[in-house]
């Protein structure tokens, strides 16, 4: 009980800059605007219209997608390196990491060179003969910059998970006669799965909020939900509609983030423990 002090600075710190801003951005977004406040849901049905609801769903495609293709690849990756010796892991972790200590926005442009017209992909099809694609300014750029971003954050949570997998359970299970593919699907990924569950976490939130990576690679010709709330705030200076919109956008985390935790055994069972 004696170090609970040392968590004020941290509820401090969670209060200023989460709990207030929060509050001020409902606040914004059932106030009709104007000088005084004047309570009105009119920012929310201007939402809900079909132009928004497509980039919304646009948006919704565009995270889901992200996520599936940083399952496919990251998970093979975390069990592929979890099987070598702790100095090869280490290392190989470190390569995976690397990458995000430069910043967000400069490895985003780095894209830019690989697939503009006259990019590094181009500059190899051209020298093997093949015909040139033009990738740029499209879903699939902004896929792959959302792939390339946010593939760590797959990646770390379920290599973690792996290697906390006790050995023994796999011994014992070739011993009882299963064969590596039974082993894997009936032991090892069900053991898993809190890794993955925070993987997909991970990676879905900033996916389907993310406004940079549309507007470098997407040039604004493929707006995503984060685009338009972020032009509310910054070009029109429509708070009060891009408060609604945020509003709706934090909703749709939290009930995602509901769903996932109803699919992670290690939360089914704190809950079960709760009754």
């Amino acid at each position: 009980m004696k170090f609970k002090r040392f968590a004020y600075p941290y509820v401090v710190w969670l209060v200023i800059f989460i709990v207030v801003p929060l509050v001020f951005i409902a606040k914004y977004s059932v106030d009709y605007g104007g000088e005084n406040f004047l309570f009105s849901l009119e920012h929310y049905k201007r939402f809900f219209n079909p132009t928004y609801i497509k980039v919304l769903l646009r948006s919704l495609r565009m995270a889901v997608l992200s996520t599936v293709l940083c399952l496919i690849i990251g998970y093979p990756f975390s069990y592929f390196i979890s099987k070598f010796k702790v100095k090869t892991r280490n290392m190989m972790i470190l390569l995976v990491v690397i990458p995000m200590w430069m910043n967000f926005l400069l490895r985003t442009y780095s894209w830019i060179s690989i697939l503009s017209k006259n990019g590094l992909l181009n500059s190899i099809l051209n020298f093997f003969g093949l015909p040139t694609v033009n990738l740029m300014y499209s879903n699939v750029s902004i896929l792959i910059g959302m792939v390339y971003n946010f593939l760590p954050f797959m990646i770390l949570p379920i290599y973690t998970t792996l290697i906390k997998i006790d050995k023994e359970y796999i011994e014992a299970s070739h011993d009882l006669g299963a064969n590596r593919l039974k082993t894997f699907t009936k032991l090892v990924f069900p053991m898993s799965l809190p890794g993955v569950i925070t993987g997909i976490t991970m990676v879905f939130i900033p996916a389907i909020s993310t406004f940079e990576i549309s507007a470098l690679l997407g040039g604004n010709k493929e707006n995503l939900i984060g685009n338009i709330i972020e032009q509310q705030f910054r070009v029109t200076g429509n708070w009060n509609f891009g408060s609604a919109m945020s509003m709706v956008l934090l909703v749709m985390i939290l009930v995602s983030l509901f769903v996932m935790n109803k699919f992670d055994p290690e939360y089914s069972k704190e809950v079960e423990n709760g009754k």
